[in-house]
Formats: structure tokens, sequence, C-alpha cells
């Protein structure tokens, strides 16, 4: 089994897509701030969307493997469909919740609040254009790798 899952190139090269997402916000956080962070390695949200990325990468993937009028094809594009919706609609709208919701705190009880729960999370989606780049970025390392990884 452990064999099997090692030899599944298109998961790997899925993976390695998201990862390569997550070096470019490592990157961009770099050019930004001067100081390499890798902290944003394991935040949600920024650009560009290595969730997209993933599973574009992996719809591509199985559309240039499977055929593009395959099921298989059809069941990914909509699981990623679903995920790059979820993280630009309803992540990004549940940020914007927070942020109001941390807002509203620090103006009632400004900084002698008795809460023991601790600030809400702010950033938790993407911006359309963090998944649009990420989706782009997904579909275009499937397609460019796709030499190195078809059987």
């Amino acid at each position: 089994m452990l064999q099997e899952l090692a030899a599944n190139r298109l998961l790997w090269m899925a993976l390695l897509s998201s990862l390569i997402a997550q070096a470019f916000k490592l990157l961009i956080r770099y050019l930004q701030s001067g100081k390499i962070d890798f902290h944003v390695l394991v935040e949600t949200g920024g650009m560009p969307s290595s969730h997209a990325a993933l599973v574009t990468a992996l719809a591509f993937g199985v559309g240039l493997q499977e055929g593009w009028d395959s099921v298989l094809f059809a069941v990914s594009s909509v699981f990623a469909f679903i995920v790059m919706y979820d993280a630009a609609g309803i992540r990004q709208a549940a940020g914007k919740q927070a942020r109001v919701l941390n807002q509203m705190l620090e103006e009632l009880f400004g900084e002698k609040h008795e809460f023991k729960e601790v600030r809400l999370k702010e950033l938790l989606g993407h911006t359309p254009i963090q998944v649009i780049v990420g989706a782009a970025l997904g579909g275009t390392f499937a397609c460019l790798s796709m030499p190195l990884w078809m059987p």
C-alpha cells in the first residue's frame, strides 16, 4: 500500500503544486517586509492560494491522465470549484465577521475586557484574485510537469 502511494505521481504533483504556492507566499512576504517569516507557511489566506493550486493541479492532472471527458475529471473539477468557492466566499466572509466582532469587543470593553477567549482569527480565506492566481499556478504547473509524471 505504501509503495503504491509513493508511486502515485499525480498525487505528488498536486502536493508539489501546493508547496510551490506556499514558497511563493514566503517570497512575497520577504519582498514586502525584508524578513524571512516562516510563520506564513502555516497561516491561512495569502497570495497565492495553495488550496486553489492543489485542487486545480489535481483536476488538470486527472484531465490530462484520464481524459477531459472522464468521470474522474468531472468529480475532481467539482471538488476544485467547491474548495475555491469556500476559500474565496465562505471563509473570506467568516474572516470579515471575525474582524467586526473583534472591533466590537475592543470598542465595548477596551483593554479591560474580562473575556477569557483570545481574539478571533481574521485571516481565514482568500480574495478572489488570490484564488485565481493559485488556480492558474496549479493548472500551469500540472501542464508543464506532465511529461515528468505521466506514465
